[in-house]
């Protein structure tokens, strides 16, 4: 089969090439440029990458491609990124850049180039059965990023390949190693892919005005002042401005609360403070990779952010996009904005949008 994959300049990416290729394959690479603005070098890796993309394709023997997205992402990604924080959310862009530009443009280019599917590097695993294919987390527990993929629906899974999902990512940089590729050694990429390593509140300053506004207690206390509610989430820690300023049994601050109707940030000491926890929360935007969502009542397990533990969860809802979940163990800094992803097992059914 011609395959096309998703070449970043990543180790994972380099492999999943490899492993197609010794399988026999027609392997076609393509890298990506999601990403225009300011786009120098500094803070961007894209040239780098491409390089380390070529690099690999030349060292495996495949072609490679490299196709501009980057009107697609401002379209589909970043203008719906930046309206979240508008809205004092905190979004997840990866998530919609999986199901609106790796899974669905660069899949359209692909087919139009006369391949039978695309893959990536990312840690998951599908499975079909009886004509229905489901999202299974990796198998390395540390890597999986099937909350990365919760919003693929069937279309999109039945042209997906992910090589390296049944491996641990030490097996893959040994893989790596072996071959001679010039990235096994090769450092991940972590963060919102458009920011990069520059500065957060820099760049987003750039595109939405700043907005001061007081930091208060659930007294009502005021101890500090915010630089705009768009800069923090639930849970938040860092970067208050408030860190000399010691109350109670002297405590850390926390992030528990924003409102945007007063602009005022709501700050709690200690990471154990109740209103830093929650039993219960409501999503909307939902999307099922099955095309429909879970039975009301059904015990599943549930993550509210990417690095955390399943947590076991009661499920009701389902109808026009939005659902609850009931945890039976408070779950901590539940943030707006971020997925909320079900999982049965080792199959993940879906999400939505924690509102």
């Amino acid at each position: 089969m011609k395959i096309v994959v998703g070449l970043s300049g990543g180790v994972d990416s380099a492999v999943a090439a490899l492993l197609l290729k010794r399988e026999g394959h027609e392997v076609v690479g393509l890298f990506m440029k999601n990403w225009e603005d300011d786009d120098d070098g500094e803070y961007c890796s894209t040239r780098v990458d491409l390089v380390d993309a070529v690099s690999v394709a030349e060292t495996i023997g495949i072609e490679v491609e490299a196709v501009n997205f980057a009107a697609e992402y401002r379209e589909r990604v970043f203008a719906s990124f930046l309206a979240e924080y508008r809205a004092g959310r905190t979004p997840n862009p990866d998530v919609l850049c999986n199901a609106e530009i790796k899974f669905r443009a660069f899949l359209d280019h692909a087919l139009a180039l006369g391949a039978g599917c695309i893959a990536t590097g990312h840690y998951a695993r599908v499975e079909e059965r009886e004509g229905r294919f489901r999202l299974l987390k990796g198998v390395d527990p540390g890597k999986d990023q099937s909350y990365f993929l919760h919003r693929l629906s069937q279309a999109q899974l039945s042209r997906a390949r992910f090589p390296v999902g049944h491996l641990h990512k030490a097996r893959v940089r040994e893989i790596a190693r072996e071959a001679g590729l010039p990235n096994h050694a090769k450092k991940d990429s972590t963060g919102i892919c458009f920011i990069g390593e520059r500065p957060f509140r820099e760049f987003l300053s750039r595109y939405l005005p700043r907005e001061p506004g007081p930091i208060v207690t659930p007294a009502g206390e005021r101890v500090g002042e915010h630089q705009g509610l768009m800069y923090y989430t639930l849970g938040q820690r860092q970067g208050l401005g408030i860190g000399g300023r010691r109350g109670g049994d002297g405590a850390a601050w926390y992030v528990a609360g924003k409102d945007p109707a007063t602009n005022t940030l709501l700050v709690v000491q200690g990471h154990d403070d109740p209103r830093l926890f929650s039993a219960s929360l409501r999503a909307m935007d939902a999307s099922w990779i099955s095309g429909s969502a879970p039975p009301a009542g059904e015990a599943l397990a549930a993550k509210t952010r990417y690095r955390q533990a399943d947590a076991p969860c009661r499920f009701s809802g389902g109808e026009d996009g939005r659902f609850t979940l009931d945890f039976p163990d408070p779950q901590w800094a539940v943030t707006p904005g971020q997925s909320a992803v079900l999982y049965r097992g080792e199959e993940c059914l879906g999400g939505g949008v924690i509102a």
